[in-house]
């Protein structure tokens, strides 16, 4: 394809996105699924046949989407929801892949390798979908977190459960053992590649004043880490994932400019959403409408497949972390189980099959249809599910203090950026003063309206807005904060163990009392 071809196709991908999101909004429908069902006609439209491109997506597209959620993804929020992500990330995956294949194997008759395959690929959820509907839809937050946590991390954990398989099928033998070793160094390593990279960057970033240069900087640690990672017969992904969260929490600190990191989040919100647009609609020009209705009874079992890998999964699961975390809620592992919508990662696999490999078309069919009914059935139903579960509850009263609360942060932040501003000498004392206490009466109305609705009766405000929730989300950040601080003092020997484990013990019990939030 040359590059006049190129650009023509792009103008109409672009185009028809364009349509889609004016559509998707009047009709309500889910972005990403309209996408899907506007690039199933696309290839009959054009003089040539266009396509994904597992090398494209698993090189370039995949890096981007990894990097733009690990910066934005707040390592105190991660943290605080570990055990139920590490559970659905890792045991899960394993688990989900495992029923997948068993049930494949019997349902439609596959042999072990190409049934593990599939499962692999179906037992990983697309990050982007279920990120992109929690952009429309509030859900508790903490929700959000693991299931964002979740396939954050399972794009990683697919991967080398695919590059382990795909070495069984090359020399035709793994020991179980062997399969752990290699497993945990694959995953450990690209966590050590991503913490090398991401603590690397943050000098050189902190050097850099200007914001163009320092966006460069980011695209090419983003790009670099999955190729290290490669290169070094660790996982890609996960190092960008780790890279990421490293150089969103501590790269992009206090000490960087609004500006930077304005035109920083931005490029890489827009690089996102423009990848994403691509992706799906080449998922839409991929899959074939006349071999989809010819295998739909083989696709629909597959389906099934890994619904049930799914429920087998999140439910024993979660019922577990009750034991040593906060228990998650019923109707949040409903979501969770639901939730599990296919993507761009399960194509890519399914087009990096080995050729040499038996019944490759069938495979490659089974995964495209499972990933255009799963968008196109999942996709459209979890609004309405998220609302039938009653979890985007938001009362008038609740929307006052968020709207306050955002006043007295910007305020906050404006000065903040007003003190850096006189530091540096670009403006003289008597403009920052004035400038400054314009702010000033900004945020003391903000935080009166606000001691006033915590002030109310207990009562009447939980009732309300949800108030008690929302001090106990501040409250728990207050005790992960005090709980950091134990445990840095235990690390250097400021602290006796038998002292601070106790403390720790305590904060624990206490973190167990507060409500999810």
């Amino acid at each position: 394809m040359n590059v006049t071809e190129l650009i023509k196709i792009s103008i109409i991908l672009l185009l028809v996105a364009t349509g889609v999101a004016l559509l998707s909004r009047r009709l309500r429908v889910p972005y990403v699924t309209g996408l899907v069902l506007a690039g199933l006609p696309i290839t009959e439209l054009l003089s040539r046949r266009i396509g994904l491109d597992p090398s494209l997506v698993l090189n370039l597209f995949l890096p981007i989407l990894l990097f733009e959620a690990g910066i934005n993804t707040d390592v105190s929020r991660l943290r605080s929801t570990f055990k139920p992500i590490a559970l659905l990330a890792g045991p899960g995956a394993v688990l989900s892949t495992a029923i997948i294949a068993v049930l494949l194997k019997f349902l439609l008759g596959l042999t072990w390798i190409p049934a593990l395959f599939v499962g692999v690929m179906l037992a990983n959820t697309d990050t982007v979908s279920i990120i992109a509907l929690f952009k429309e839809i509030p859900v508790p937050s903490r929700l959000s977190s693991i299931v964002e946590g979740e396939t954050l991390f399972n794009d990683g954990a697919a991967l080398v459960a695919f590059n382990l398989i795909l070495q069984v099928y090359s020399t035709g033998s793994l020991t179980l053992l062997d399969g752990i070793q290699q497993l945990l160094l694959i995953a450990l390593g690209g966590c050590l590649v991503g913490l090398v990279l991401g603590y690397l960057s943050i000098p050189v970033f902190a050097r850099l004043d200007d914001p163009l240069s320092s966006l460069l900087l980011t695209v090419a640690v983003a790009l670099a880490t999955f190729q290290v990672g490669e290169f070094l017969d660790v996982s890609g992904a996960v190092a960008v994932v780790v890279a990421g969260l490293i150089f969103g929490n501590l790269g992009l600190s206090r000490n960087t400019s609004a500006s930077s990191r304005i035109t920083l989040l931005s490029f890489w919100e827009y690089a996102s959403f423009t990848v994403n647009t691509f992706i799906f609609l080449l998922i839409g020009a991929e899959i074939n409408p006349v071999t989809l209705w010819r295998t739909l009874p083989a696709v629909l079992l597959t389906v099934l497949a890994y619904q049930v890998g799914r429920i087998l999964t999140v439910y024993p699961l979660l019922a577990v972390v009750r034991w040593f975390d906060r228990p998650i809620p019923l109707r949040w592992q409903h979501l969770l189980f639901l939730g599990n919508i296919k993507g761009s990662l399960s194509m890519a696999l399914a087009l990096s099959l080995p050729t040499t490999l038996p019944g490759r078309e069938f495979l490659i069919t089974l995964v495209f249809g499972s990933v255009l009914v799963s968008l196109v059935g999942q996709g459209l139903s979890l609004p309405w599910l998220v609302k039938r579960l009653k979890l985007s509850q938001f009362s008038e009263t609740q929307q006052q203090v968020e709207e306050l609360q955002a006043q007295l942060m910007t305020g906050k932040a404006a000065q903040d950026e007003l003190d850096s501003l006189l530091k540096s000498g670009v403006l003289p004392r008597a403009i920052y003063e004035e400038m400054r206490s314009t702010y000033q009466v900004r945020i003391a109305g903000a935080e009166k309206a606000l001691r006033e609705f915590y002030n109310r009766r207990p009562d009447e405000f939980e009732a309300k807005s949800g108030g008690r929730i929302k001090l106990d989300a501040i409250r728990r950040r207050l005790l992960l904060a005090e709980k950091g601080a134990l445990n840095e003092a235990m690390r250097k020997r400021i602290l006796s163990e038998d002292i601070a484990r106790g403390r720790i013990q305590i904060i624990d019990e206490k973190l167990l009392q507060l409500d999810d939030d």
